[in-house]
């Protein structure tokens, strides 16, 4: 979504990512890299048996980061990312679990700098429709070179 100016979102437009499978290994990985290692995500034992999910979930901050992977983002478009305001982390996303992301514009803020801030809905969605995570995300865009 995040391959056009500031000048080109208009509110209401909404957006769909392509999918992605949450491995085992992107667990482990995340753990390693974070430092989490939680045995609600790294100790199948643990997560089966003391836990309402019966088995390992992923980190909350994984799915966040994997749906940033979804979204298009051309570098010259993009100044910053700006923001997550009212993120809830809604349903556990499993092992082998797929996720697309969907926007939807929802305002359009002119910094009177030469960018402005896009806010939309976002929603991390798995393979059986049910959200897992949502929030209301903020992205710094360049407008039209002058």
């Amino acid at each position: 979504m995040f391959n056009k100016r500031f000048e080109h979102f208009e509110v209401g437009e909404t957006w769909r990512s392509r999918g992605r499978t949450i491995t085992e290994s992107d667990l482990v990985m995340f753990s390693a890299f974070s430092g989490d290692w939680h045995p609600l995500h790294t100790d199948k034992e643990y997560a089966e048996n003391n836990t309402p999910f019966k088995q390992r979930i992923a980190h909350g901050m994984l799915v966040l980061s994997a749906a940033t992977g979804l979204q298009i983002m051309e570098p010259e478009i993009i100044v910053a990312f700006y923001g997550i305001d009212h993120l809830r982390f809604i349903q556990p996303t499993f092992i082998n679990d797929t996720i697309h992301v969907e926007l939807e514009v929802t305002e359009l803020a002119d910094k009177k700098n030469g960018t402005g801030v896009v806010t939309a809905i976002q929603k991390i969605i798995k393979q059986t429709g049910e959200p897992v995570t949502t929030g209301v995300l903020k992205v710094l865009i360049n407008k039209e070179k002058r």
